[in-house]
């Protein structure tokens, strides 16, 4: 529960909670990769990447990869856990090897490359239902460490954000991810997901509800 928050109507005041939620998740983000977003590269790099590569520029490739590993594992592991993201982090780049020479920029190379992770995903999914969702113990690394000085969240603050996400439905959890984790737009994130703008905008308005409710 999110105490001593000023006297605010219910909506500015669940605008709060949500960002109080949302900091430490993104602290978290911030440590566990290094982020190919800080690149100095424009998403229309990356795409002019993405359609040298189809052409069978290796160096272009390389370049590409590189660029885009960072997001790709971020939203993998928020999916389906840290330590599933690696193989699906890797089996994403495998189906990129055969789809980049299909690849006409329709959309930014980053969307396309999040809807075959997206697909990766699924398709996991499809394979092991059974497979329980990752337990808080796989943060015990992050939480062993010592968080900045000038850190204001503890590292159990960071591990309980993380729970809350873990406990949304996987398709608000992908919703919230993309949109403010990740930092895509409504429109870029229907786009990965495959579904209209008003439906991520749905989702992502239950999810900010999930959490603020389970905080």
């Amino acid at each position: 529960m999110v105490r001593g928050l000023p006297c605010l109507g219910n909506e500015d005041q669940d605008s709060v909670r949500f960002r109080l939620i949302m900091g430490p998740i993104l602290l978290l983000v911030w440590f566990s990769a290094v982020s190919s977003r800080d690149s100095v590269d424009p998403v229309d790099t990356v795409t002019e990447l993405a359609l040298r590569a189809g052409r069978g520029d290796k160096s272009a490739l390389t370049q590409f990869i590189e660029a885009t590993q960072g997001d790709v594992w971020r939203f993998l592991a928020h999916l389906a856990g840290r330590e599933q993201a690696d193989d699906l982090t890797q089996e994403t780049y495998l189906r990129v090897l055969g789809a980049l020479p299909r690849f006409a920029a329709r959309s930014s190379a980053r969307t396309w490359l999040l809807t075959l992770a997206r697909r990766v995903w699924i398709d996991s999914i499809r394979h092991d239902l059974a497979r329980p969702r990752k337990s808080i113990t796989q943060y015990d690394d992050v939480a062993a460490q010592k968080p900045s000085p000038d850190n204001p969240n503890t590292w159990s603050e960071v591990i309980d954000a993380r729970t809350l996400l873990d406990a949304l439905p996987a398709e608000r959890r992908e919703a919230i991810v993309l949109t403010q984790v990740l930092g895509y737009t409504y429109e870029e994130a229907a786009r990965i997901a495959g579904v209209r703008i008003g439906t991520i905008r749905s989702r992502v308005a239950r999810a900010r509800r999930d959490l603020i409710e389970g905080a």
